[in-house]
């Protein structure tokens, strides 16, 4: 087993529990959608929340593939993988009233869950510009356009979690899915037009 193995081994584990703890809410508010006013600000939270996830396990491949064997970084991603946690575990309501509301719910605990996403961010943009800076890599790892991607999405995060009116907030929620999903598509682009895999496994 590689230090990258035993490391993912542990700190995919608990990723896997902040999304078991996303659908499992989310299933819990379809089950009971006949009593729930869905609104949009809980949906965009959860779905924000789930791709900023999927995220940490591509960054754990692009930074920690070629790190050694570490109690410290294991140590870091125990602090990440409880961070989000607590910030999924806080998306859903835990229960549901007679006539639950998401918005109402929303408004009660996004401050908890955008300031956590946003904390464990920062605490990998600090690893990834400490390592990079140690390596001599930072202009490849973090270019300018990088750099201001970056920072659109810790300022619209902080935004999302103290401004207090409404429609500011869906807009920025909005925004924010709207460039993880970005992410995404760009990514499915270079995919499709990669070179094929073989799907026999080379046989």
């Amino acid at each position: 087993m590689s230090a990258f193995e035993f490391f993912f081994s542990f700190y995919g584990l608990l990723l896997g529990f902040s999304v078991a703890e996303l659908i499992g809410g989310f299933a819990r508010l379809i089950h009971e959608r006949r009593r729930v006013a869905f609104g949009l600000l809980t949906p965009l939270l959860g779905l924000f929340v789930a791709i900023d996830i999927a995220s940490f396990w591509v960054q754990a491949w692009l930074v920690f593939r070629n790190a050694p064997f570490s109690y410290a970084l294991l140590v870091l991603g125990l602090v990440v993988a409880a961070v989000f946690y607590m910030a999924a575990s806080m998306v859903f309501p835990r229960q549901l009233g007679a006539r639950a509301n998401l918005d109402s719910h929303f408004w009660e605990h996004r401050r908890w869950v955008l300031l956590g996403v946003m904390g464990a961010n920062l605490l990998m943009v600090g690893v990834i510009v400490l390592m990079a800076s140690r390596s001599g890599e930072l202009a490849q790892i973090l270019p300018p356009f990088g750099a201001a991607r970056t920072a659109f999405f810790m300022l619209a995060t902080l935004a999302a979690a103290l401004l207090p009116q409404r429609r500011a907030v869906l807009t920025l929620m909005i925004l924010l899915v709207a460039y993880q999903l970005w992410g995404v598509a760009t990514d499915a682009v270079r995919l499709l037009h990669g070179p094929a895999w073989s799907l026999l496994g080379g046989a």
